[in-house]
């Protein structure tokens, strides 16, 4: 009931958002362009839990996005490409796409629409993905929290009796495993939910293999039209909670990785998770000395004088992925007002 409230108060507010630019008003909000984040990009299935909605579109939304995009006025450049595009006198607008973890669906879904419309376009692989050695804790719970009715697990305080048998209960159980990834460490809460789907008979690292590209399948990506692939770290940790010396490796190694993979060192790189609570002027420092372009999750469109290693991103929801949605996105508009609202 929660998640339905919020999606109708987001609604609400596209649709606000759309109507004063449609008026004309606020039109300073939109700033130099948008950089937009998208994960999967594949056909939709109905599921009852999805989890993890939020994080898909369809190919024909994306294509949509793009007509829209091109419609009003934006034009398509590469993440690589923008601090030349920032620091210069150019004012039309730009669109920088960008897709996260490097699912095949990029590759199968996402790259023929990018190729058939012209529009560049930037990977960001994780390491331990790749090499199949780091698992995806969120598509872990999708599957296994609706395949079984219910499960034992210790937060912290004792083993626990979950109970699976409809849905309130499948979501609750699921914001209750995001929370103890990101209240603990990490790397432990990650391996005890791997350690759970094991004993349950889903292996996780075999679910990293069947959603995201390996080294192969990368290389292939890099070739297609248009394509970039940028650093996401090694294991896909919140890096402001890790030390100085593992965030510094996490940043590196992951660079390097992709290098090996492409041939080509990545100049682009996007914070996992990506907000405040994840990212700290620590990583950012550590961005720019590594000479990276850094994206975090946080909402907003492109001041000329942004940040290159704290550029803000908007996100392309799976609950919201109109071309009215996209171009009210892209306005800036709702962004506006939530820092009106918050003030």
């Amino acid at each position: 009931m929660k998640r339905l409230i919020k999606r109708g108060v987001i609604a609400g507010g596209l649709a606000v958002a759309r109507g004063l630019s449609a008026a004309g008003l606020m039109r300073g909000a939109r700033g130099r362009g948008a950089i937009f984040t998208l994960h999967h990009v594949r056909p939709f299935s109905a599921a009852m839990f999805s989890p993890n909605a939020h994080l898909e579109i369809t190919p024909q939304s994306l294509d949509a996005a793009i007509v829209r995009l091109r419609r009003d006025g934006y034009r398509f450049l590469a993440l690589a490409d923008l601090p030349a595009h920032l620091a210069g006198d150019d004012r039309s607008p730009v669109a920088v796409f960008t897709l996260d973890d490097a699912y095949r669906d990029n590759l199968d879904h996402a790259a023929p629409v990018f190729a058939h419309h012209g529009v560049p376009f930037t990977v960001f692989a994780t390491e331990g993905f790749v090499t199949r050695t780091r698992s995806l804790w969120w598509e872990t719970l999708a599957v296994l929290l609706q395949a079984k009715p219910r499960l034992t697990f210790d937060f912290g305080a004792g083993p626990e009796r979950l109970h699976l048998q409809t849905l309130p209960q499948m979501q609750a159980a699921f914001t209750r495993f995001a929370d103890f990834v990101h209240a603990v460490d990490e790397a432990t809460a990650v391996a005890d939910i791997d350690r759970l789907a094991r004993a349950e008979g889903l292996d996780p690292l075999s679910l990293t293999d069947r959603l995201t590209l390996d080294a192969a399948g990368l290389g292939v990506l890099a070739r297609q039209p248009g394509a970039a692939i940028g650093a996401h770290t090694v294991s896909h940790r919140a890096l402001a909670r890790l030390s100085d010396a593992e965030a510094d490796d996490e940043i590196v190694r992951s660079v390097e990785a992709v290098a090996a993979v492409t041939g080509v060192r990545p100049t682009t790189f996007a914070y996992p998770y990506g907000d405040a609570r994840a990212v700290s002027p620590r990583d950012m420092r550590l961005a720019r000395r590594h000479g990276l372009v850094a994206v975090t999750t946080r909402p907003g469109t492109l001041a000329r004088d942004a940040d290159l290693t704290a550029l803000p991103r908007i996100s392309l929801n799976g609950h919201f992925q109109t071309p009215d949605h996209v171009a009210a996105l892209a306005s800036g508009i709702p962004f506006r007002l939530m820092r009106a609202a918050s003030a």
